[in-house]
C-alpha cells in the first residue's frame, strides 16, 4: 500500500487554503495507487479546529508537529522536519503548495531526500503505478508531462488549480517529533499588507483592473467595485503592474499569482494567455472591455462592451443597491 504525504501551510497559526488543496490533490494520488494520505501540520500549536477538518479533504490521518519555535515558517526546521518524516514513512509522494513558502521549502526537502522534484504542477495521476504530472512551460505556452520513475515523488502544486471536494475520511490526529538542528535562519518579523488588503489568492471575489485603466489613479473605480461587493479583493493584470501602477502582491497571471475565486471581474483586460493562465478556473468570469474582440471575452461568463469608465461606476452603484435591499 502506497502513502501520500500532504504538507500542509499555516500562518498566524491558521491554516491556509491551499493546505486543504494539498490535501486532496494527495488524495487523488492515493486512490489511484491504492494508499493512503498522511497531512503533516507544522506549527506552535493551537489549530485543533482546522487541523480536524482535513478529513473532510481526503486525510486518513493528521500528523501534527507542535514546536514554539515553528510559529513562523523556519527554513531549516521545517525541512527537515518534513524530510524526516518523509523518510520515516516511506512515501511513494510528498504533495506541497508552491507557494512563496512551498517554493523555498519543497527544493530543499527534495535536496535532502536526493529526490525528484517537478514544482508548479497543475495536474496529477497515476499510470502504471507511477505518479505523473503536467506542469506549464514557457510562460503558459507548452505543457510538460513528466512521470516520477522513483520515490518519493516530490510535486509543489500551484495554489488554487485543484477543487476541492468533500471525501469522509477518519482524519485521525496524532503528534509527531520535529527534526533537531540548529537554525541559521531565524524569522523576526512579519508585516501585514497596508490597509488590511485581501490577498488575491485568498478571496471569494476578484476585481481586476488591466492596461484599460490608463493610469494609476484610476484604479480607484477598481477599488470601489471591490468596495461594493464587501469581500472582494483588488487585482491587477502583469501590465499594470510592470507599469508601476499596482503592486506585485496584486498581480494575476503565469507570473503573478493564481486565483480561483467564485466570482473574477475583469476591467480593461485584454485577456493575454499569461493572464488566462492565472485565472481560467475562476467559477465565473465577468469582462468589462471595449474591444469586442478581445480574448477575454472567450474565457468569459458574461462579457460587457463598453467604455468601462461608464461602466464600472454604473455596475458599482448597481451593486451598492442590490446589498442594501
Amino acid at each position: 500500500m502506497a502513502a501520500i504525504l500532504a504538507v500542509t501551510e499555516q500562518r498566524c497559526g491558521a491554516l491556509r487554503k491551499v493546505s486543504r488543496e494539498a490535501v486532496w490533490a494527495a488524495r487523488q494520488l492515493a486512490d489511484g495507487l491504492g494508499g493512503t494520505v498522511d497531512a503533516l501540520v507544522i506549527g506552535a500549536g493551537g489549530m485543533d479546529v482546522a487541523v480536524a477538518d482535513l478529513g473532510g479533504a481526503g486525510a486518513d490521518r493528521v500528523l501534527v508537529v507542535a514546536d514554539a519555535s515553528f510559529a513562523s515558517y523556519a527554513p531549516d526546521g521545517y525541512a527537515a522536519t518534513v524530510a524526516e518524516q518523509a523518510k520515516r514513512g516511506g512515501y511513494a509522494a510528498v504533495v506541497v503548495p508552491a507557494t512563496a513558502t512551498g517554493k523555498d521549502l519543497a527544493p530543499r526537502v527534495a535536496a535532502k531526500l536526493d529526490a525528484p522534484l517537478a514544482s508548479d504542477v497543475t495536474e496529477l495521476g497515476v499510470e502504471g503505478g507511477k505518479v505523473t504530472v503536467a506542469r506549464p512551460v514557457y510562460a503558459g505556452k507548452a505543457i510538460q508531462r513528466l512521470v516520477f520513475e522513483s520515490a518519493p515523488a516530490l510535486v509543489s502544486l500551484r495554489p488554487n488549480t485543484f477543487v476541492v471536494g468533500r471525501a469522509a475520511r477518519a482524519g485521525t490526529v496524532e503528534a509527531a517529533p520535529a527534526a533537531g538542528c540548529a537554525a541559521r535562519v531565524v524569522v523576526t518579523e512579519t508585516r501585514a499588507a497596508e490597509r488590511g488588503a485581501l490577498d488575491v489568492a485568498e478571496a471569494d471575489v476578484v476585481v481586476s483592473g488591466g492596461r484599460g485603466m490608463k493610469g494609476p489613479e484610476h484604479f480607484a473605480l477598481v477599488e470601489d467595485l471591490a468596495g461594493a461587493f464587501g469581500n472582494a479583493a483588488v487585482g491587477a493584470s502583469r501590465a499594470a503592474v510592470d507599469a508601476g501602477w499596482r503592486p506585485h502582491a496584486e498581480q494575476v497571471g503565469q507570473t503573478g499569482k493564481t486565483v480561483s475565486p467564485q466570482l473574477y471581474v475583469a476591467v480593461g483586460i485584454s485577456g493575454a494567455i499569461q493572464h488566462l493562465a492565472g485565472m481560467r478556473t475562476s467559477k465565473v468570469i465577468v469582462a468589462v472591455n471595449r474591444d469586442r474582440d478581445a480574448p477575454i471575452f472567450r474565457a468569459a461568463d458574461y462579457g460587457i462592451v463598453g467604455d468601462l469608465f461608464e461602466v464600472v461606476p454604473r455596475l458599482t452603484e448597481e451593486i451598492r443597491k442590490a446589498r442594501a435591499g
